[in-house]
């Protein structure tokens, strides 16, 4: 690209309206003099990121809900941890080819670490949800060594079958799940709130409403928690660096 050729970038999902990153992003770039945009590209499915967007226009994208997964098909190559996580959030245009990278991994990790402080302090993770945005949070579970069990709708282990036998020893629980997400404020997923207690660490990777009711439920008996914004900000970072290492 030239020095004066405006820079674009987007962000693919869907219900993505009140998504954080282009204003995060937008103002990213007025406040540092960055000639650059970035926009909302909503897909109603994913096929359309083939015949709705025109991809030599743009330098790189994010990607969210629902189409972690599903976008690998449509990429030239991944690197080397996307391949691992199986999941991807960051595109970058690279020499004419669509390449994913999974940043979410690394916001993940940073904000995670600030929650529990030591890795010591965590006897095993209960994960509520089983979709790409919960790939990267297996994956850094495994590499911190934190054993963990998954509980989804339709997973050898639901919602049912916790609320009967409960956390156990496992003290961090991570919603990876839109449940409570805006604007459906007023819900949160079916766990066991009153077994928690100053021994819980609740994360949730949703950053809008700024506490959500799983996080408010969790905080009300003692646990701490953490939302989703300061994960957001790091991975997003991690994206800037990708799409600026390009050349």
């Amino acid at each position: 690209m030239s020095n004066n050729t405006i820079m674009k970038f987007g962000l693919i999902g869907k219900s993505i309206e009140h998504s954080f990153s282009p204003i995060y992003f937008n103002n990213k770039f007025k406040k540092e003099g960055i000639s650059a945009t970035y926009e909302r590209l909503p897909l109603n499915d994913i096929s359309e990121f083939d015949t709705k967007i025109d991809k030599n226009l743009f330098k790189g994208f994010n990607v969210t809900i629902p189409y972690k997964t599903q976008i690998i098909s449509y990429l030239d190559r991944l690197s080397e941890g996307a391949s691992r996580i199986g999941a991807v959030n960051t595109i970058a245009m690279e020499h004419n080819q669509l390449v994913g990278y999974n940043t979410d991994a690394i916001g993940f990790e940073t904000s995670l670490i600030e929650l529990i402080e030591d890795v010591q302090n965590i006897r095993g993770a209960i994960v509520l949800g089983n979709g790409g945005a919960a790939k990267a949070v297996f994956y850094i579970l495994e590499s911190l060594g934190i054993p963990y069990l998954i509980i989804s709708r339709s997973g050898i282990h639901d919602y049912k079958w916790l609320n009967l036998h409960g956390f156990g020893d496992y003290n961090l629980i991570i919603n990876t799940t839109p449940v409570g997400m805006f604007p459906h404020v007023d819900a949160c997923p079916d766990i066991p709130y009153h077994t928690l207690n100053e021994k819980f660490f609740l994360f949730d990777l949703i950053y809008n409403p700024q506490e959500s009711l799983f996080l408010s439920f969790g905080k009300q008996h003692g646990a701490r928690t953490q939302n989703g914004l300061k994960m957001l900000e790091y991975q997003a970072e991690a994206a800037w660096t990708i799409w600026n290492r390009i050349e």
